[in-house]
């Protein structure tokens, strides 16, 4: 939620204890579901989606029905706008307890949860992979002068694995200053909400809300300047409530604490505990449980609702293998290659880590999915890294394999002026060596747990809009393999007129560009077009 909006320290203070009594009141225009929206016609730079579907619904063909497998932490499955899309294996009778289809995993009729055990347990939050890797083999390394050339490729590996880990595990000045930001805003605002509280009665009032309220006296005309000025700062969604917002403070406090002593505890083995698979065999891989949901489903509920978006010819398949922490290499590459076994066409993965120590698996299973003709969606992640300089994993180029996946498109996060002052995000992963194209990923509305919907912002977002664009081709034009879905996207993409605007979109994506639901369309059929042309004046010439 923070996106690494915090500002600096003096400026915070500044502002909450600032003598000013006036606060600005937000705008009343609604920019729900902006990211859906037309330029031209809207004055807004979303994907063009109305403009798109007119196209579509005029085309003789019927669509193909697709299936977006969702890669994520958990999707509410009982919600209103998502149990009726959800994936459905027919080869799987519920909740019988048995392997119906005979594919290794029992009544997984939406999806599979590989973060699970078979006893129903789930795991829900685990220490990063640098945590991991470092203190597994700490003792057998740390201090110690090794000899590399007396090594075997394997324990070479596991050698820089280990040094890798051993030199990100440090907490950063810089990351102990942004964390202290942070605590001293949730303990402010914590204090002010528990006032505010016992005024409004209401424990989870919005800023809309709170900006219209009167108060009593000093005190509660204090708190409400403070709570105020407090979110601004921070760059929270005005639309969030209180409760919802010191939920998400506390959370993040908590993480980066965990971070912060990561080098002196011993991470638990919760996997152990729960999974009890072999992770170093990858054979062993008929673990976990049919629990899509999950202990903390928000943000894949979230992500599943922007890619399906409530249409009737997507379907969402649910993979659970994303924790709060890192993601372990072994689970999102058997997630890959279970959502290709069992029918998807498109991979959303809104996940990304910085340390991959099993990349082998990862991408051996994107290549496997090339291999399916299989399209997946990565978002680029919300450091503001310039990733042509810094590697984010699952990434595209594979040493291993000495090749670039092409089925792969990595999405950095766009904004527009009314949103937030401009086209670009202050929080998105950029570097156009890495990242394919550009996609609206602030403050985008979707789905959200128990039937409610909510804004989040984030990479995470952006890439499940491409995956719907992306689902709109693949069903409405079946002959596109996913290599040239992936060309029509990006050579499609609404681009700047100014050339100081269109310099800098170059230098954060490939493209220079925005994904346009409309311009991709027409791009596609004209691109069937002239392959029927070439097809039918090869044919003519061979005879």
């Amino acid at each position: 939620m923070l996106q690494n909006k915090c500002k600096s320290i003096f400026i915070l203070l500044l502002l909450i204890l600032g003598t000013a009594t006036v606060y600005s009141q937000s705008t009343n225009v609604s920019t729900n579901n902006w990211q859906w929206k037309d330029l031209t016609i809207d004055a807004i730079h979303g994907i063009s989606l109305a403009n798109a579907q007119q196209v579509l619904n005029v085309l003789p063909a019927a669509p193909v029905p697709i299936i977006i497998a969702v890669i994520d932490g958990g999707i509410d499955t009982n919600h209103k706008d998502i149990k009726t899309i959800l994936w459905l294996n027919e080869k799987e009778i519920p909740n019988n307890n048995i392997d119906d289809d005979q594919n290794g995993y029992i009544d997984d009729v939406h999806g599979w949860n590989f973060l699970g055990g078979k006893n129903g347990q789930n795991i829900n939050k685990l220490p990063s992979e640098k945590a991991r890797v470092y203190h597994a083999f700490k003792s057998l390394y740390e201090n110690k002068n090794i000899d590399t050339n007396s090594l075997t490729r394997t324990e070479k590996k596991q050698y820089q694995n280990w040094l890798a880990a051993a030199n990100q595990i440090d907490f950063t000045a810089e990351e102990r200053a942004n964390l202290q930001y942070v605590r001293m805003s949730r303990n402010v605002l914590t204090r002010v909400t528990t006032t505010l509280y016992k005024e409004i009665l209401d424990s989870n009032f919005n800023v809309e809300k709170l900006e219209a309220y009167q108060p009593y006296g000093r005190i509660g005309l204090e708190a409400k300047i403070v709570y105020l000025k407090t979110v601004n700062v921070l760059g929270i969604d005005k639309a969030m409530g209180a409760k919802e917002i010191l939920a998400d403070l506390n959370e993040y406090v908590e993480s980066k604490e965990k971070m912060e002593n990561e080098k002196e505890q011993v991470p638990a083995p919760i996997r152990a505990q729960i999974i009890k698979d072999n992770y170093f065999d990858f054979s062993d891989r008929y673990y976990g449980n049919s629990d899509i949901m999950g202990p903390s489903s928000k943000h894949g509920t979230h992500v599943a609702g922007l890619a399906s978006n409530q249409s009737n010819h997507i379907r969402i398949m649910g993979i659970r293998a994303v924790p709060d922490g890192d993601e372990y290499d072994k689970d999102i590459a058997l997630g890959i290659r279970y959502a290709v076994d069992n029918g998807a066409k498109i991979i959303n993965m809104s996940f990304g880590k910085s340390f991959s120590p099993e990349q082998a698996w990862v991408d051996s299973a994107i290549r496997y999915a090339a291999a399916k003709d299989v399209l997946l969606i990565h978002s680029a992640g919300n450091e503001k890294y310039d990733l042509n300089n810094k590697a984010v994993y699952p990434n595209p180029y594979s040493d291993i394999f000495n090749d670039t996946a092409n089925n792969l498109i990595t999405v950095a996060a766009s904004s527009d002026p009314i949103i937030s002052g401009g086209l670009i995000t202050d929080f998105s992963n950029y570097g156009n060596k890495i990242v394919d194209l550009m996609s609206p990923g602030d403050k985008i509305y979707s789905t959200t747990p128990n039937n409610s919907y909510g804004n989040l912002s984030g990479t995470s977002m952006a890439a499940p809009i491409v995956s719907h664009v992306a689902a709109l081709i693949r069903y409405y034009f079946p002959k596109l393999t996913a290599s040239e879905v992936k060309q029509i996207l990006m050579k499609s993409c609404w681009t700047p007129q100014d050339a100081t605007t269109k310099a800098t979109l170059l230098s954060i994506c490939k493209t220079g560009g925005i994904v346009n639901a409309s311009n991709a369309v027409l791009y596609a059929q004209e691109y069937l077009a002239s392959q029927s042309y070439k097809k039918s004046k090869f044919k003519k010439n061979k005879n």
